[in-house]
């Protein structure tokens, strides 16, 4: 015997629900949220690069230890 129904159970009683709408506005929420960040991305403005700085050695402290093979 085959049959086409499914069984749904909901946790204390309640039915279960089927979730569609609340994932489609997940998902509209989200490709909001990236559109507003691609346009923020693409209105930036762009920074004007600094002249190159000159290299510098410093020295750490406890960073002078000896290592042992």
């Amino acid at each position: 015997m085959t049959t086409n129904e499914q069984l749904e159970l909901g946790f204390n009683g309640t039915q279960a629900r089927i979730f569609g709408r609340r994932r489609e506005t997940r998902v509209a929420r989200a490709q909001w949220w990236f559109a507003r960040m691609r346009a923020a991305v693409a209105g930036a403005m762009d920074w004007p690069a600094d002249a190159q700085s000159h290299p510098e050695q410093i020295w750490m402290p406890g960073a002078n230890r000896n290592l042992e093979a």
